[in-house]
């Protein structure tokens, strides 16, 4: 595909904190509907360029690219004003909050009585029953406290949410990090429905490289700061990315 064709896109992006040089001349190619698998050893550079991404840090050098015009996010809240959506690893849940108003967490529905505004948790309740249906996550009760569920149920709560504002670009921050086969494989089933249901462009931070074959389109390697391996996972290999790692740690 034609780089303008990419609804987000990191081009010779490159970052520097003091001496040390985390991000060197970093590309990625985001399309809607297609979800890219970013893999690399701990300490890669993966983390930083994750923030460059959604407003944590800005580069030194190169550009962001927002279907295919130049965009700077002064914050994580304007990276998401602009359509880019992020899971992390904490979730950012609030645990005794029931689920229904995490999902509406910082976009509450309000209603008015006497020119005052109140929580519309009717409202909000009904919604988030029809949108949990619709993208099949299965949840005991919306009001149930996040707190109650299980390691997949919470991380099918905070993509819900994330996605709820219908983002561009989703980004999931090892999503599968600690988690049993059942509660990893809901979370891959919603990839999967995302990507051919939503159209969105996704990109997938995993170590686990079965999981990146099954649901990912194509796998970036970041190796030292440094996109080194670019290929439709039909192209490549379980072994071919093993042998990455390998190299990586020979070479220090």
């Amino acid at each position: 595909m034609a780089s303008d064709n990419a609804i987000f896109e990191a081009k010779n992006i490159s970052k520097s904190f003091g001496p040390v040089r985390v991000l060197e001349e970093v590309n990625i190619r985001l399309y809607p509907g297609q979800v890219v698998g970013l893999v690399g050893n701990n300490g890669a550079g993966k983390s930083t360029l994750i923030k460059i991404l959604t407003g944590y840090h800005a580069q030194d050098h190169g550009e962001l690219l927002m279907e295919g015009k130049p965009v700077r996010f002064s914050s994580p809240a304007d990276a998401r004003l602009r359509g880019i959506e992020t899971v992390y690893q904490d979730l950012g849940l609030i645990n005794h909050l029931p689920i229904y108003r995490n999902v509406f967490l910082k976009q509450e529905i309000l209603r008015r009585i006497l020119g005052i505004p109140f929580l519309n948790d009717r409202e909000m309740r009904r919604q988030t029953v029809e949108y949990l249906k619709q993208i099949k996550v299965n949840v005991p009760d919306v009001n149930t406290e996040v707190a109650w569920l299980s390691g997949g149920q919470r991380q099918a709560i905070a993509v819900a949410r994330s996605i709820f504002s219908e983002p561009k670009v989703l980004i999931l921050d090892e999503p599968l990090a600690a988690m049993g086969a059942r509660e990893g494989r809901m979370i891959l089933d919603l990839v999967v429905d995302l990507k051919k249901t939503k159209n969105t462009a996704i990109l997938l931070i995993a170590h686990n490289y079965a999981q990146v074959f099954e649901v990912c389109d194509r796998v970036n390697w970041l190796s030292h700061g440094r996109v080194v391996f670019d290929k439709a996972v039909g192209e490549t290999s379980v072994d071919e990315l093993t042998e990455l790692v390998m190299s990586d740690y020979r070479a220090g």
